[in-house]
């Protein structure tokens, strides 16, 4: 899955996140094409709370263990 996002609180305001199929990550800056849409969200990290509303999956609220504070809207492809 790749994960192309824009905002506040990543390395870069425009990044994207490529989750390679043995579970690692990998950040690059810009935008990594060809994007293959799969759906649209918004992410919204408050302390260790967070929102996300995707287009396909609905609204999700989790936990983590840091405390940021992000506010993105990204696109989720297929790699």
């Amino acid at each position: 899955m790749k994960y192309i996002e824009f905002g506040i609180g990543n390395t870069w305001l425009v990044r994207t996140e490529i989750e390679q199929p043995d579970g690692t990550k990998v950040e690059v800056q810009g935008i990594v094409r060809p994007v293959i849409f799969r759906s649209f969200y918004i992410r919204v990290w408050i302390g260790k709370t967070v929102w996300i509303a995707d287009s396909r999956e609905g609204f999700k609220r989790g936990s983590k263990t840091t405390r940021r504070f992000k506010i993105i809207l990204g696109i989720r492809s297929e790699l």
